[in-house]
């Protein structure tokens, strides 16, 4: 049975009790979007951007001050975003259907938008290896209607998970056996990637769970276990921490699973998570994308070093 620590985490295993302090509290730093989703954290400016989809917009937070303006709008009806190791913000845009890149002088960079010549869906969530290389996700979910981009067809008829080789800039399929490939991160080693399929929004006691691949050199992917499967909702974002515990959206808030696969706890948010990310000088803050708003928590675990 759960046990709970006042009304923000629930311990499913003691585990989970070296992941929290009791004296924590969920800071709302943000409200007012359709559908947050995508935060990126930036530590050369300590500023958080993340995309509100429906609005088309893209927000930013700053740490120094807690003001929060538009970094972008129109924003291509982004979704997912990254930053790269350059401290590059990379993108995935509903609208565009494309992977894009912003440059450090402003200019973007298209990274992807299409696949043996037939246009990407629409790009959903990103990870950029150390070597460079820009993993994504391609469901359908920003072509299926005109709220979260603009209606169409899928011009390849599937939906995908890519790799791309930046220095050559060949993009290839990674994984095709999935209903709706949605976010997607890497183990602390990198030897591991680990990907979400909501595929139940399309398909009848379809998937909500986590997959898991093994990486061999060259970006080529073996294995596909199913990792977790959600309790409440669907997995939606997610990211790592150094102890390599999974930190995953969820219907009733931010559920973390040990490694093994054991879900040992839950951080509980008022609002459906769409999706995470570590931050702040230490990267032991939980930046929280969850519906109308931006939450943040303080943690004594960090995230994975992705910049």
């Amino acid at each position: 049975m759960a046990a709970h620590d006042g009304e923000l985490f629930t311990v499913l295993d003691d585990r989970f009790k070296a992941c929290f302090k009791g004296s924590a509290r969920l800071e709302q730093l943000y409200t007012g979007c359709r559908w947050a989703e995508g935060p990126a954290y930036f530590p050369a400016s300590r500023s958080l951007v993340w995309s509100d989809i429906p609005n088309d917009r893209m927000l930013r937070w700053d740490e120094a001050t807690s003001a929060v303006g538009v970094f972008r709008q129109p924003a291509g009806y982004s979704n997912g975003n990254t930053v790269d190791r350059q401290g590059r913000l990379v993108s995935c845009e509903h609208g565009g259907r494309r992977v894009s890149r912003t440059e450090h002088s402003g200019a973007i960079t298209v990274i992807a938008d299409s696949y043996q010549g037939r246009r990407l869906n629409s790009p959903n969530d990103v990870v950029v290896a150390s070597d460079g290389a820009v993993w994504f996700t391609d469901p359908t979910y920003g072509i299926d209607s005109d709220y979260e981009g603009h209606r169409a067809e899928s011009e390849i008829g599937a939906c995908y998970v890519y790799r791309v080789d930046v220095q050559s800039g060949v993009i290839a399929v990674a994984a095709d056996d999935f209903v709706r490939p949605n976010g997607l991160a890497f183990s602390p080693d990198e030897r591991r990637l680990y990907v979400s399929d909501t595929g139940a929004s399309h398909v009848a006691d379809g998937p909500r769970h986590i997959r898991v691949f093994d990486v061999a050199e060259g970006g080529k992917l073996s294995g596909g276990d199913v990792f977790a499967t959600c309790t409440v909702g669907a997995f939606d974002g997610f990211r790592l921490d150094t102890a390599g515990r999974i930190w995953t959206s969820a219907g009733d808030g931010v559920h973390c699973y040990d490694p093994d696969g054991t879900l040992i706890g839950k951080v509980r948010v008022p609002e459906p998570v769409a999706n995470v990310v570590f931050g702040g000088p230490k990267r032991n803050r939980l930046f929280i994308c969850a519906t109308t708003s931006i939450y943040a928590i303080m943690l004594p675990v960090n995230g994975v070093a992705t910049f």
